[in-house]
């Protein structure tokens, strides 16, 4: 195992930002886009590391996780409220589902991610987090929301390997990461296996790199950690932000997220994005492929 080589302190904030519940990073091939999720913003970071995140769309809902749709320039799918919806470039919201709405106790959506099929794969949770809440939802090319894992407490990731075939899902309550084999063809989860336990933090934002390494923000511990396929500790980044969040790869550069709720006295790092070298790169996020019948919904 190895220790992030850029000193004790970690690296620094690359934006002047700070970000409630920074989340949901992404790295779509042309921008790194985030979500700061209470506050329902959708944010990207300008090519200027030192530029303050722009703002792309606000929601008058939490926002958990989006990704592009496949052939459609400045359209996304979000993870947002008590559903799934299509956030086109107007910020119009046409909603495919609203599974968690009426639920008690209440609920939102939380972190989401397209996989290598196309899919794409939303968790939900309650604001309190009471146990065995949340769920896992996978959204078909036809549009069609589907609940496919319950019984989960804060669903986190999920994060896919590059041939879809493996999926990995956080419990962060739980402290918890789960291995599940998928069926690339329809996207149906098998049995899982435990992939790795934390005892020192809370498991949160994951992204599978070239060697098919596990990146994971380890929340409350102020470090992302790098697991090797079979689970062993491989590398540990250690920030100066006790709550990291979310992570993405651009190449060969880490991302991270990180936020200042739930803190008493935030410090001055805390809620910044992050940016680090690695030693192994990682591929761009998935699209949402969508099937040529254009999926229905109402604006929000």
């Amino acid at each position: 195992m190895t220790e992030n080589p850029t000193g004790p302190i970690g690296p620094r904030p690359t934006r002047p930002d700070r970000l409630g519940l920074g989340e949901g990073i992404r790295w779509t091939g042309e921008a790194l886009i985030l979500v700061d999720i209470l506050e329902g913003r959708l944010l990207t970071a300008p090519q200027d590391p030192a530029a303050p995140l722009e703002t792309l769309a606000e929601l008058p809902v939490p926002l958990g996780a989006v990704a592009p749709v496949a052939d459609r320039p400045g359209t996304w799918i979000a993870a947002a409220g008590t559903g799934i919806c299509l956030l086109g470039p107007d910020s119009t919201t046409t909603w495919l589902a609203r599974p968690e709405a009426g639920a008690r106790p209440a609920r939102r959506m939380n972190d989401g991610t397209a996989d290598p099929s196309g899919r794409f794969w939303a968790g939900s949770m309650a604001y309190d987090a009471d146990e065995d809440a949340g769920s896992l939802y996978r959204v078909d090319h036809d549009g069609t929301v589907v609940r496919v894992l319950t019984d989960i407490t804060i669903p986190n990731g999920p994060a896919f390997t590059a041939d879809g075939r493996t999926m990995y899902l956080a419990d962060s309550a739980r402290g918890v990461v789960r291995r599940y084999p998928v069926d690339p063809a329809t996207g149906t989860p098998g049995p899982p296996t435990t992939y790795l336990t934390v005892d020192d933090g809370s498991p949160d934002g994951m992204a599978v790199d070239d060697e098919g390494a596990v990146w994971m923000a380890v929340w409350g511990t102020g470090t992302v950690r790098r697991h090797l396929p079979d689970g062993t500790l491989d590398r540990t980044v250690r920030l100066p932000a006790s709550q990291p969040a979310g992570v993405c790869l651009q190449g060969d550069v880490l991302h991270i997220t990180t936020a200042t709720v739930g803190l008493t006295s935030p410090g001055r790092d805390d809620g910044a994005l992050f940016s680090v070298r690695v030693e192994v790169p990682g591929p761009p996020a998935a699209a949402y492929r969508p099937s040529a019948a254009r999926p229905t919904g109402g604006p929000v």
